[in-house]
């Protein structure tokens, strides 16, 4: 059998990759604890003590834990530590799965970030939307700021991320 792994070029050591290019820089970020939580998302904020319907594309989030609003019943929590939430269906109407394996993050920062966005995404880099679910140079990602207008982070699933920095590696202006 023909060993189809030789087309594709071998993933970074996401430990340690970094791209440094004109006004840009991206790097990989672990550790944070993803949650994808589904359902009754009131029930959930006061289970978890996070409060508001989560940032959307553009917008900035903050803090040691947040949401990313993915549709009107779905959000992903992010957190710099676990959450204290088992996986499963929970009494109030909702259910959590663990992404942490799943979901690849990518930060970039820079002035240059709003080009960016530009030659990946149709968004309007100025204007934030309720999701932040978009089709990013191609594939499907979540996109939000995080922490100023200058620094972004990207979750897409763990398979597409060799593709997305090979995508940003040889994107002008990065």
């Amino acid at each position: 059998m023909r060993n189809l792994a030789e087309k594709w070029p071998a993933a970074p050591d996401w430990a340690t990759a970094v791209l440094n290019k004109d006004s840009l820089g991206v790097r990989t970020l672990s550790g944070l604890s993803q949650l994808l939580v589904s359902g009754n998302l009131s029930a959930w904020s006061k289970a978890s003590d996070l409060v508001g319907e989560g940032v959307g594309a553009g917008a900035v989030a903050g803090g040691g834990k947040y949401m990313v609003r993915i549709a009107r019943d779905r959000v992903l929590a992010v957190g710099e530590r676990p959450f204290p939430i088992a996986a499963g269906w929970h009494e109030g109407g909702f259910a959590v799965s663990i992404m942490d394996a799943g979901l690849h993050v990518f930060e970039i920062e820079g002035p240059g970030l709003a080009g960016l966005v530009a030659r990946a995404t149709t968004l309007d880099p100025q204007q934030a939307s309720r999701s932040a679910s978009v089709l990013f140079a191609g594939v499907n990602v979540l996109f939000y700021r995080f922490g100023h207008a200058d620094r972004a982070r990207l979750h897409v699933d763990r398979g597409f991320a060799p593709y997305l920095w090979e995508w940003l590696e040889q994107s002008s202006g990065l």
